[in-house]
């Protein structure tokens, strides 16, 4: 006979002494009437995750978590009640000027040493965490062709080369009817050509082109900055200006019906997939990891558990020497002042500002409310506006000093930590971080989300026991052990250290790796549509 659980006494999770609201914690959230250890009792039913009043808030007053204000009451809210975005009136975007410049200066922490994974060293000094062979496309044109190619390629070729690990063609949506020429045209173009030269992809670029669209070969793949191998240049990997690019291209007169274009992608695949079988893991440092930190489908838990175990994280990774790119300009345009306090140097610190205001006035020419984010889901995972959001964000990022910043589509030139400007829209943010180099993801989610790439492998990490359990096959760790005083942020952190380095190494795989669940690459295009 089954035994029912013993049902948790009340409980709340406050951020901070000052903080004037707590969430509540258990399962299912709590009923009216619920009395709590302290004496509060609920004046009404409030859901898991979802804020309640610790005292009376007079119409106009802060609403105060994370030690921030997350809004000011529209009405008088009584202790006891459930607090949510239409009881809140917005504070304003922190401007960007007057911001602290480069005014935290925390002790060095001690060097990480002797943790490794096993990886593929790649000619250009870089280390990928898979071996895997990319196929570059110019346009959404020649999309479908390549996706028959590829499946082909799988069936028929892969199995003969053991040690790659898997054929992805590089979709996405752009190369044509666009205004190619201009200026933040440069952003896609320079996105979709580092994404080919990801370090998972071992400096193997193929090109499949239709013939007549904008975004020619040439351009995407200019001569002297390709990472190419060929049979007579081996050693010159990314450096030599004669490199020759593959182009399989559709439009080529030798192309007599579909099938032999089918097959010339199988022919220059095959030489590809040659090389790439010929390379074998090596032990290297976890300085060589490139780690991506991102969340989707987030709750009020996302900045309690999930997030703060990888801000934990990321300060072991950057002791170690890895790099670490955090993103998402929108989810943390509210706490700017953060940031720019933690950069190395005042130059870093205006680098962020400047990616900042370059949003600002993106988002101001579509006339998008900075209200837009959060989400329906965000809201009703006791998310009440973005600057709620952005304070569990934030702390993804830990605690070491911001070193450098990515702007959209640039390559990763540094170590440490990172700030990645992207979107915050899952996919986009993930494709940057690609084309930055990243060779390891890591994604929270309390709401749940089946993301994941074909690229690089996606560690995914539950903010609540509830999805872990229901999510048992998809969640990769369970940082709702945090929430329920099973494990400690610390913990948490450590064993998604641990997991990284299995993962790098190829002896573990993600739920998403297992699952081949992988969306398409999404590029972000500024620039107008002809």
């Amino acid at each position: 006979m089954t035994e029912t659980p013993t049902p948790r006494p009340p409980l709340t999770i406050l951020m901070h002494a000052r903080d004037n609201v707590a969430i509540v914690a258990n399962d299912g959230g709590l009923a009216a009437g619920t009395v709590f250890a302290s004496g509060l009792t609920l004046r009404e039913k409030v859901p898991q995750a979802h804020k309640v009043a610790l005292v009376d808030i007079p119409e106009g007053g802060v609403v105060r978590r994370y030690d921030v204000p997350i809004g000011y009451a529209l009405k008088p809210i009584p202790a006891g009640s459930w607090v949510h975005e239409r009881l809140l009136r917005m504070p304003a975007a922190r401007e960007l000027d007057g911001l602290p410049i480069a005014t935290v200066k925390p002790p060095a922490m001690p060097p990480l040493e002797g943790y490794t994974f096993e990886g593929f060293r790649n000619p250009d000094g870089s280390v990928g965490t898979r071996n895997i062979l990319a196929i570059t496309q110019t346009v959404q044109c020649v999309a479908g062709v390549t996706e028959f190619a590829v499946q082909r390629i799988k069936a028929e070729l892969l199995p003969r080369f053991p040690n790659v690990d898997d054929v992805v063609a590089l979709e996405h949506s752009y190369g044509c009817g666009v205004a190619i020429d201009a200026p933040d045209a440069v952003i896609p173009i320079r996105t979709l050509r580092n994404i080919s030269l990801n370090p998972n992809f071992g400096g193997e670029v193929m090109v499949v082109s239709l013939g007549c669209e904008k975004l020619q070969p040439e351009r995407l793949m200019p001569p002297g900055t390709i990472a190419l191998i060929d049979e007579r240049n081996v050693a010159d990997v990314g450096t030599s200006a004669d490199a020759k690019l593959d182009v399989v291209c559709l439009q080529d007169e030798a192309h007599v019906g579909f099938m032999s274009m089918v097959d010339s992608i199988l022919r220059q695949a095959e030489e590809h997939l040659e090389r790439l079988n010929d390379r074998r893991r090596e032990t290297v440092p976890a300085s060589e990891l490139v780690v991506g930190v991102q969340c989707g489908g987030s709750d009020a838990f996302s900045g309690v558990t999930a997030n703060p175990a990888v801000g934990f994280c990321t300060d072991l990774l950057v002791r170690a020497g890895a790099t670490v790119m955090f993103s998402e300009v929108t989810e943390v345009r509210d706490g700017i002042d953060q940031l720019t306090s933690r950069a190395t140097t005042p130059e870093v610190a205006e680098a962020m500002i400047r990616e900042m205001a370059w949003y600002d006035a993106y988002l101001e020419r579509g006339r998008v409310d900075r209200s837009a984010n959060t989400t329906p889901g965000n809201k009703k995972g006791g998310l009440s506006n973005i600057v709620e959001k952005a304070m569990g964000s934030i702390v993804k990022s830990g605690s070491a000093p911001i070193s450098g910043v990515v702007a959209p589509g640039e390559k990763a030139r540094r170590k440490g930590l990172l700030y990645a400007a992207t979107p915050a829209s899952d996919f986009i943010c993930g494709t940057l971080q690609l084309a930055a180099g990243m060779n390891l993801h890591v994604f929270t989610t309390g709401r749940g989300t089946p993301y994941g790439l074909a690229e690089v492998p996606v560690i995914k990490v539950a903010t609540r026991s509830d999805l872990a359990r229901r999510w048992h096959d998809l969640m990769d760790v369970n940082a709702g052990r945090i929430a329920d005083g099973e494990a400690s942020i610390e913990e948490v952190g450590w064993e998604l250290f641990k997991l990284m380095l299995d993962v790098a190494s190829g002896r573990r795989k993600t739920w998403a790796e297992q699952w081949k669940l992988h969306n398409a690459l999404v590029l972000f295009n500024p620039a107008p549509v002809t």
